[in-house]
């Protein structure tokens, strides 16, 4: 139990504070958790990435100085032994999973793990699932959707108990900013319908279905914007030479991608599975409406139809096409948009979860590893 008068120590782990999913959460919640209770750390395997630029000056970085994580667990347990924090908080799925195996070393610290995806989808290689085997050590496994709780039940036998479900917050403000000068990129022409897609050029992400797709929309004054980067990139600009897609742009990593999301006639998920979608929930705060493939990881908690976006099952290009052509056509309202993502996922109403979670985990002596 927390002594009084004492604030809560937590190591947030991460391998870098590069621009993803699990990284522009972690640094969210460190950011923003008081500091008259918390006085939060990040623990990195290596001390880089574009949320460096926006982590409060106040949140000590522990760079271990390890580029695999795999090498890493000797460094964390060395880091946890020495600092002795109320709770070790782990926000990415290989280190949640190396980690489980020495939790019982720490009986008088708390250990949660964020899952960041619907692991049966994600995790493939069988010497990392072994570790799942020791999740039940963690006290506490936050997962972002349901079908993600459902999931680790399922195939992994993880006690119910031991999980949590806390959607991915919003940060209005921090996009508002963002905004405040943005002007339509050059590459949006006004006789076209704009769509961006946004996300690493991976499998995952599903980019090569969204350029089958466009093949049923040449004809169309539609134009296609991917942002991002990945291992796929090759590939997906030789898809698209193929496929002669000439009304496809690849802009690669932006600094503001909500430019092109607030000045979109629509955004598209093509996602073959998801953790839940912050670029989804991005989309919808910045008014624009959205199509999303039908996949696992929390789509259908974040759509509501025909209020804010619609969901659609891209293998069937030709269907997606012309639901593409069909949304086009009517008229969404920016405001309501907005709305239906704040009213339910505003950082105020996430974070304040964490922050009851925190609490929870060390007024209560019940919890205890099985």
């Amino acid at each position: 139990m927390q002594k009084k008068n004492s604030k809560i120590s937590i190591i947030f782990i991460l391998p870098d504070l590069n621009s993803g999913g699990a990284e522009r959460i972690v640094t969210t919640i460190a950011n923003h958790l008081p500091r008259e209770k918390f006085e939060p750390k990040i623990l990195l395997l290596r001390k880089e990435g574009a949320y460096l630029e926006i982590l409060k000056d106040d949140v000590e970085i522990i760079d271990i100085k390890t580029p695999r994580i795999r090498n890493s667990i000797q460094k964390i347990l060395k880091e946890i032994r020495k600092r002795k924090p109320d709770i070790v908080f782990s926000g990415y799925g290989e280190v949640n999973a190396f980690l489980s195996l020495f939790i019982k070393l720490f009986p008088k610290i708390k250990f949660i793990a964020r899952e960041t995806n619907v692991v049966s989808k994600h995790v493939t290689r069988k010497e990392i699932q072994f570790f799942y085997r020791f999740y039940n050590n963690f006290h506490k496994i936050i997962c972002q959707s349901d079908d993600m709780m459902n999931d680790l039940v399922a195939n992994f036998s993880i006690n119910k108990e031991k999980l949590l479900k806390i959607n991915n917050p919003v940060d209005f403000e921090f996009i508002e900013k963002k905004l405040l000068d943005a002007e339509k990129p050059e590459n949006f022409h006004e006789n076209f319908k704009n769509v961006v897609a946004i996300g690493n050029l991976s499998a995952r992400k599903g980019f090569d279905n969204l350029l089958k797709v466009f093949s049923y929309l040449k004809n169309e004054k539609i134009l296609l914007h991917i942002l991002g980067d990945g291992r796929d990139k090759e590939l997906l600009h030789q898809m698209k030479s193929e496929l002669e897609l000439e009304k496809v742009i690849f802009h690669g990593l932006q600094k503001n991608p909500y430019q092109y999301l607030k000045f979109s006639d629509l955004f598209v998920l093509s996602s073959r599975y998801e953790g839940f979608p912050n670029v989804l929930l991005e989309a919808g705060a910045c008014g624009t409406y959205a199509l999303a493939n039908s996949c696992p990881g929390g789509i259908d908690e974040i759509i509501q139809p025909n209020l804010n976006g619609e969901i659609c099952n891209i293998e069937n290009h030709e269907v997606f096409a012309q639901k593409i052509l069909e949304v086009l056509t009517n008229s969404h309202h920016s405001d309501e948009i907005k709305k239906s993502i704040k009213s339910r996922f505003s950082k105020e109403i996430i974070l304040q979860k964490y922050e009851d979670l925190f609490l929870s985990i060390l007024n209560n002596p019940t919890v205890k590893h099985n």
